[in-house]
C-alpha cells in the first residue's frame, strides 16, 4: 500500500507545485508589463499622472480620496473587475467617453496579465 501511495502523493505535489507557478506566470507577466506601460504615470501607493494602482480591483472608479478624476470617471458608477480593467484597458475613451486616460492595451494576453497583476495587488 505504501509504496503504491508514495508516487501517487508526490506526483500530486508536483501537480500542485506546476499549477501554482503556472497561476504566478500571468502576474508576473502583468508586473513586467505594469512597470513597462503604466508606471510613467501610475504609482503603486501614490497618486501621480493617474491615480495609484494598490487595491484598484473592487474599488469603485474615481474613488480615490484626493485625486481629481474626470466628471465621467467620478460619475460612472462601476467597480474595477475583471471586465471592467479589460475593457477599460482596451480602449478607454470607447468604454468611457470623457475619460482623461491617453493609453490603451490592444493585447487581450498583455490585458489578462495586467488585470492579473492589479488584482494580486489588491488581495
Amino acid at each position: 500500500m505504501f509504496t503504491t501511495a508514495l508516487p501517487f502523493c508526490l506526483a500530486m505535489l508536483l501537480l500542485a507545485g506546476s499549477a501554482q507557478a503556472q497561476g504566478a506566470q500571468p502576474i508576473a507577466k502583468g508586473q513586467r508589463l505594469w512597470q513597462k506601460r503604466c508606471s510613467e504615470c501610475h504609482a503603486l501607493d501614490t497618486d501621480e499622472t493617474g491615480p495609484r494602482h494598490r487595491g484598484v480591483f473592487g474599488r469603485h472608479a474615481g474613488s480615490v480620496a484626493g485625486y481629481d478624476y474626470s466628471h465621467a470617471l467620478r460619475d460612472a458608477n462601476l467597480q474595477w473587475d475583471e471586465r471592467t480593467l479589460d475593457r477599460w484597458l482596451a480602449d478607454p475613451e470607447k468604454f468611457l467617453p470623457g475619460q482623461n486616460m491617453d493609453f490603451s492595451v490592444r493585447s487581450k494576453a498583455e490585458r489578462a496579465a495586467l488585470v492579473a497583476y492589479l488584482k494580486s495587488l489588491s488581495r
